[in-house]
């Protein structure tokens, strides 16, 4: 047996029976040959990761848009910290490592410019609506290249991980439900630690009910969290809380939508950016042979709308991005001789 076949029978022999075994994967959209070296949810983490795509979440807003100080996260941050959170987790229940992985480093890949206020007016200006766990597929199985074709090809378990990561969602694997729970468990902590950080949440505001169920620190809180999930999903079918954590971190996650996501300052500049991505649509709206030509080339082949297309394209761009196109389109040059 090569390397790769000696890692497939290690997974069959001493992962969970829950688990999913690379060996036993549905496959991929194009049957392709096997690596010697690696197993296929390995490869589909390494195709993730030297992604165009993946490299454009560093400059991606989280929550707060193009912040002054070094140590906000932006949307590859927030991937990494799901992706450990989410390995910890598959490792200690036993299950997939590398499948959990690579769900987490693909499950943001289509999120847009300027956090949920981009993927919100998308939603509103493209005719067949916009989800960012949708256009991560999308960008995985059509829109990223790889060896001059389109999509990289990955398996059904991770495809399905990345398209059922939100909140609501249920992944057909465990590996894909750790993920779900996962990217709550960063993103309600780490936004908080940045609202703290961002003097939005002043101290003393934080109700005492979640600081002694969840721990009077950012380590703590997370601590808690991680290691509720693993205890009560030990020979379980499901990936789940216990009722009392589950409750604590539902409040608290409302706590930050009331005084961080909807707080006039973190939101301060979403009216800007909500006028950039509607002016960039409309201007690709009226002049749609100045997309890149990849894109027109996909609308030449008939099979999605201009609005689809330009959604397309806006999607991919970061934050910086995004603002230098709206610049080149609408702000006047100085005449130079």
């Amino acid at each position: 047996m090569n390397i790769r076949e000696n890692y497939e029978q290690f997974e069959m022999d001493h992962l969970s029976l829950q688990a999913s075994k690379s060996k036993l994967s549905k496959g991929r959209l194009t049957e392709e040959p096997k690596c010697e070296i690696r197993t296929d949810y390995q490869r589909d983490r390494d195709r993730i990761l030297h992604s165009k795509a993946f490299r454009r979440l560093k400059h991606k807003t989280q929550v707060f848009l193009s912040p002054e100080g070094d140590h906000y996260r932006t949307r590859l941050t927030h991937t990494l910290e799901v992706s450990q959170i989410a390995r910890t987790i598959a490792r200690s229940l036993n299950l997939n490592e590398d499948l959990t992985e690579a769900i987490a480093l693909g499950h943001d890949l289509g999120h847009t410019p300027f956090g949920h206020t981009g993927e919100r007016i998308l939603n509103e200006l493209c005719e067949s609506g916009f989800k960012h766990n949708e256009q991560s597929l999308r960008v995985v199985d059509f829109l990223e290249i790889r060896n001059e074709k389109q999509g990289l090809n990955l398996t059904y378990e991770v495809r399905d991980g990345i398209l059922n990561h939100p909140l609501g969602y249920k992944a057909a694997t465990l590996e894909g439900q750790i993920v779900n729970i996962s990217d709550r468990v960063a993103y309600i902590n780490h936004d908080l630690d940045d609202a703290i950080r961002a003097n939005i949440i002043k101290p003393g505001q934080l109700p005492e009910k979640f600081l002694k169920q969840l721990g009077y620190s950012h380590g703590q809180r997370i601590n808690t969290m991680i290691v509720d999930i693993i205890y009560n999903s030990i020979n379980n079918d499901k990936i789940v809380m216990s009722d009392v954590i589950a409750q604590s971190t539902t409040e608290l996650r409302d706590f930050l939508f009331e005084n961080v996501y909807y707080n006039k300052i973190a939101k301060s500049e979403e009216e800007k950016t909500t006028f950039i991505v509607e002016k960039i649509f409309e201007y690709y709206i009226k002049h749609f042979d100045c997309l890149p030509e990849f894109y027109f080339k996909i609308y030449n082949e008939g099979r999605f709308t201009k609005s689809e297309i330009i959604k397309d394209y806006i999607a991919g761009m970061t934050d910086r991005y995004a603002m230098k196109i709206f610049e080149d389109f609408y702000i006047p040059k100085p005449w130079r001789q």
